[in-house]
């Protein structure tokens, strides 16, 4: 009988786990596309417009460091009301953080369309690219409204069994922004030729569709809706809690996020040849994290809903099959990049320098990749699951602000090391947090329920 219980529990969380992070991978892969299309069709054009939007991408991803702190600060609480059955609290934090977005959006939003030149200029410092990041921002600062918006309904969404469809809107999403790069990148079937301003529409454009298009389901198929008079309702009780677990969560999204972005400043101010290796690599690290970023997702919903349901040990069981296929994934990724490095060389036009760099990167996120998975799935996914967030949150500002950043910038530009050992202090931040991380997440301090008080 126990034998048989076994198996149905083996069955269960297969069948949960893989009914999320299949569609979340590929998901997080076709979003990936996308500026994987930008870079082969600009530096078609010029190296200095891949760069530009490459670039300037950095400012979006801050944005998403705001808005993935705030939506998973969200789902830490939505899986475990999921998991105990209460859909109007689900409302009312779905609601709260719309209130914590708006802000924010608007900040972006009104920065990248009146000071383009200005935040641009943080990246580089060559005319070129500048220009070229200028023309990008001023339009691609629409997508960011309806990024935004698509990024909470999204969250209500996949927390209430509608990951599938989520699944299917940013596939017609993405490639709806590839025809539309080329359309308007090229000029094509009567379009104007726009260049990196043509990548910016087709963007914004596809991000629209994206935003509408979530916002159809949530009213019509969903059960949990984002009630307006909910948005502004002062609920102090709810607040207290959303900031006790979501503010580390958030802060530490946003220290490692602009340490991470002060990376490509860095890289960015060695010349444009190392830029623009740097930029290919990036949008690599990305396409081969696809799966470590829906693990970590998916193994917060799926332990999440356990520790919600006060079920402890199966929730604890499940925490620790996921770290294990974490570092299995990890390691295969890890190889997988190092051997697509002829395959990307071969497809990529830049200068003979800027290849030398591009190979040396590629071969170095062999090992970044692995720890990338481990961090993604216990700091990103477990931990949070059960509200254990201000660990991540010391361990990374530690990482980051006290050695890479700061060591970084010393080796680029005091002790004017080359560009690929720089590169090389620059990456090692994932590496050197895995015996810490590991340690603490065998403590299990994690494996507890944080809605039972919040009514």
């Amino acid at each position: 009988m126990k034998k048989e219980n076994l198996k149905l529990k083996d069955n269960d969380f297969a069948k949960k786990l893989t009914s999320l992070i299949v569609p979340m991978t590929l998901q997080n892969f076709v979003f990936a596309l996308i500026p994987v299309s930008d870079s082969l069709m600009l530096v078609a054009l010029n190296q200095d417009a891949m760069s530009a939007v490459s670039l300037s991408a950095q400012i979006m991803m801050v944005l998403n460091l705001f808005l993935f702190g705030i939506t998973s600060g969200a789902n830490m609480f939505a899986a475990q009301y999921w998991g105990k059955g209460d859909k109007r609290s689900i409302e009312r934090v779905a609601a709260y953080s719309v209130f914590l977005t708006i802000p924010v959006m608007l900040l972006f939003f009104l920065a990248a369309i009146f000071t383009p030149r200005a935040l641009i200029s943080i990246y580089s410092n060559v005319p070129e690219i500048i220009n070229y990041g200028e023309s990008y921002l001023r339009i691609v600062s629409f997508a960011y409204i309806f990024m935004s918006l698509a990024m909470l309904f999204e969250s209500v969404l996949k927390n209430t069994g509608f990951v599938k469809h989520c699944t299917v809107i940013s596939i017609i999403s993405v490639f709806l922004n590839i025809a539309l790069n080329a359309v308007f990148i090229f000029g094509l079937l009567g379009a104007p030729r726009m260049e990196a301003a043509g990548a910016a529409l087709a963007t914004t454009i596809s991000n629209g569709f994206a935003c509408f298009s979530c916002l159809f389901f949530l009213i019509k198929k969903c059960s949990v809706k984002i009630r307006f008079k909910d948005i502004f309702k002062l609920d102090l009780g709810l607040r207290k809690d959303f900031s006790k677990y979501s503010a580390p969560y958030l802060a530490n999204q946003l220290l490692w996020g602009i340490g991470f972005t002060m990376i490509s400043v860095i890289i960015g101010h060695l010349g444009s040849d190392a830029t623009a290796a740097n930029s290919i690599v990036f949008i690599i690290k990305d396409v081969v994290s696809c799966l470590c970023y829906a693990l970590g997702g998916g193994g917060a919903i799926v332990v999440g809903n356990e520790l919600g349901a006060n079920r402890f040990d199966t929730g604890k069981e499940y925490g620790d099959r996921i770290l294990r296929i974490a570092i299995i994934s990890g390691l295969i990724l890890g190889i997988l990049t190092a051997l697509s490095t002829p395959i990307v060389v071969r497809f990529v036009n830049l200068s003979p320098v800027a290849i030398g760099y591009l190979k040396a990167m590629m071969y170095m996120n062999a090992y970044y990749i692995c720890g990338r998975s481990i961090n993604c799935v216990v700091i990103g996914g477990i931990l949070g699951a059960g509200g254990d967030t201000k660990f991540g949150f010391i361990c990374d500002t530690i990482t980051m602000w006290a050695f890479i950043v700061p060591v970084g910038m010393l080796a680029a530009f005091v002790w004017h090391l080359p560009v690929i050992v720089v590169y090389f202090i620059l990456n090692l931040d994932e590496m050197i947090k895995i015996p810490v991380v590991l340690l603490h997440y065998k403590k299990y301090k994690w494996v507890k329920n944080i809605v039972n008080k919040v009514a």
